[in-house]
């Protein structure tokens, strides 16, 4: 890309064309519109009617409770991710080589041996890039990717669009060393971020593929202070570094409260533009950010081959990245709801507390609605005091008025897919036929979650480049059924590999404890499982201490110290290739030995 793309100037206008086609989109612009939509989502919606405070405003929420329910649907399901390399044969009978190798690989790496001697480039490569779906669990929990899946799917519903930022942080702690001494601390690695998509904006909005645009920018709202500091850092020239001046531009920030930070007035507005050159005959991903007059930090390379973000719009449209939001199209209704229920509240007040008039040369005295007051009356005329104060009778109450409203909240959720069914608002006489409706329900929202996993497959082929381009030489952090072990990875060695991605979704959550536990006895007392595998998948909190029982289980099934003894060096090795036997018989003695020892304990708990 021509550097004098990248100047202040031209990455501003860039930004005002996006602003102002957002600025376009609808009846109130995206802006508004989703400020509008997190307010009645959470249950601000009387936001500027100006009806005073005299009557209840009632708020019957049915978009949050459509909202809630379509998002637990779709994040219901738990997921994992496979990897594998193509054009690099994966074939099914080096499933039971690879693993034994698993089971055998942290006491051979602990010796010191080679555990990939005696494979091929191509079975390394397939047998390394396989591991990767553990990985990517580990480095799952690292991030709190859950808590960052629940927040993409509330925005993606309120604003129609979430947008999900992988980057590189350098200052994060990883427990590695690059030297056997220790001395040699490893640093840095991938770190997640939500962005609005108010704050975020492409080159060319009737592309929905984030890989194809011509240029992303992301708009930030930053201290000048820290600004100047990032541009010291950088080398800036002096005179640039004192043209930042704090800027008032909010318009363009998401939700009501994002303009009233006690700081704002101090901040200015950050923008990082990114796009894609060819080099060498690779795609590079590079930056370049800046402020309104002055460069912050001139062109970086970014490490990876693909732009850092993942997009997952709610409802699509044609000729346009941006999603649309289901909350813009139930916010009538729900203005109806609130306007009937406010109605109807309002006129059983009246007919239970109707006004009262007073005659004031009658009774000038202040009167309430306490029990027990003393009125003082003046007769007037001789006809005593009986017209000096009566109630208004108020009008009849029509009473479709609140069947109107329930009517219109029950076909607001059967529209919207959350019926009686879905919601579990009926009474389980029949469970079948209960079963089959819900599915019935269900079946739309289907689309919605293949967008989802869409979504998180593009998030993690986005890891997967910073893997192999950014980790140089480390080990992985891998957690299966032997523990905790770490993988030696070297991201040279696959920085050109093409890694294909699937994810595979598991068992909806939404279903029922007991029915789980039902299908765990069948399994068991048909003898398909056994204990251990029981317990594993039974529901958490049914039994206390489940994972002490399972230790105590596992104690009681260790062979005894007579038993283990009999283990060999070549009993322990004799499923592994020569290479490595005969690295192992090169040890020490007393390091065969250590070897020996621990491995015999996890052979003997397996």
């Amino acid at each position: 890309m021509n550097k004098n793309n990248n100047t202040p100037k031209q990455i501003f206008k860039e930004y005002q064309a996006g602003v102002t086609y957002k600025g376009n989109m609808g009846e109130k612009g995206l802006y508004e519109q989703s400020k509008r939509n997190e307010r009645f989502y959470v249950g601000d919606q009387w936001h500027g009617a100006k009806c005073g405070s005299d009557r209840p405003l009632v708020r019957h929420n049915v978009i949050k409770r459509i909202g809630d329910y379509k998002q637990s649907f779709i994040v219901s399901a738990p997921v994992s991710v496979s990897f594998t390399a193509e054009g690099v044969s994966s074939l099914s009978n080096r499933g039971e080589q690879y693993s034994s190798l698993r089971r055998q690989m942290p006491s051979l790496i602990e010796g010191g041996l080679d555990p990939f001697a005696q494979m091929s480039d191509d079975e390394r490569t397939d047998f390394v890039v396989g591991t990767l779906g553990d990985y990517c669990n580990t480095t799952m929990e690292r991030l709190r990717f859950n808590e960052i899946k629940d927040l993409a799917l509330r925005k993606a519903y309120i604003s129609g669009t979430a947008i999900l930022h992988t980057y590189w942080d350098e200052d994060v702690v990883t427990g590695l060393y690059a030297d056997a001494e220790r001395t040699k601390a490893l640093k840095g690695d991938i770190c997640c971020e939500l962005i609005d998509v108010e704050n975020f904006y492409v080159g060319d909005v009737t592309k929905r593929d984030i890989q194809s645009q011509p240029y992303i920018i992301i708009e930030q709202r930053v201290s000048v202070q820290k600004i100047k500091e990032q541009m010291k850092l950088n080398g800036r020239p002096s005179e640039e570094i004192e043209s930042v001046k704090a800027d008032n531009d909010t318009d363009s920030l998401a939700g009501d409260y994002g303009s009233k930070a006690l700081d704002e007035d101090k901040k200015c507005t950050l923008l990082t533009k990114f796009y894609k050159v060819k080099e060498g005959g690779k795609t590079h991903v590079k930056a370049v950010r800046v402020c309104k007059n002055a460069t912050v930090r001139e062109e970086w390379d970014c490490g990876v081959d693909v732009y850092p973000f993942s997009a997952f719009c709610w409802e699509q449209r044609s000729n346009c990245f941006y999603g649309e939001s289901e909350v813009t199209w139930l916010i009538p209704n729900q203005i109806a709801i609130n306007r009937m229920l406010t109605a109807a509240v309002w006129a059983v007040m009246i007919n239970g507390m109707p006004i009262l008039v007073k005659d004031m040369d009658a009774i000038p005295q202040d009167i309430s609605n306490d029990p027990g007051q003393i009125i003082n009356a003046v007769s007037l005329n001789g006809n005593g005091v009986a017209g000096a104060l009566q109630y208004v009778t108020p009008p009849a109450f029509y009473a479709q008025f609140d069947n109107m409203a329930q009517s219109i909240i029950g076909n607001t959720l059967t529209q919207s897919g959350a019926n009686d069914a879905a919601l579990g608002d009926i009474v389980p006489d029949n469970t079948s036929a209960i079963l089959a409706v819900r599915e019935a329900a269900t079946m739309p929202m289907q689309m919605f979650k293949n967008r989802f996993y869409q979504f998180i497959e593009d998030t993690v082929r986005v890891w997967a480049s910073f893997w192999v381009n950014m980790y140089g030489s480390r080990s992985l952090k891998i957690t299966d059924r032997q523990g905790v072990w770490y993988l030696p990875f070297n991201s040279k060695d696959y920085a050109d590999t093409m890694l294909s991605v699937k994810v595979d979704v598991g068992a909806s959550t939404l279903w029922s404890e007991a029915q789980s536990i039902s299908i765990l006895d069948s399994l068991f007392d048909r003898k398909v499982i056994d204990i251990m595998q029981y317990l594993e998948r039974l529901p958490t909190g049914i039994v206390p201490d489940v994972s002490g029982l399972m230790e105590d289980l596992r104690q009681k099934n260790e062979p005894t110290s007579e038993e283990s003894s009999s283990f060999t060096s070549e009993d322990l090795l004799q499923g592994l290739p020569a290479e490595i036997r005969e690295q192992f018989d090169l040890l020490p003695p007393q390091k065969q030995e250590e070897i020996l020892a621990k491995a015999t304990g996890k052979v003997g708990a397996i």
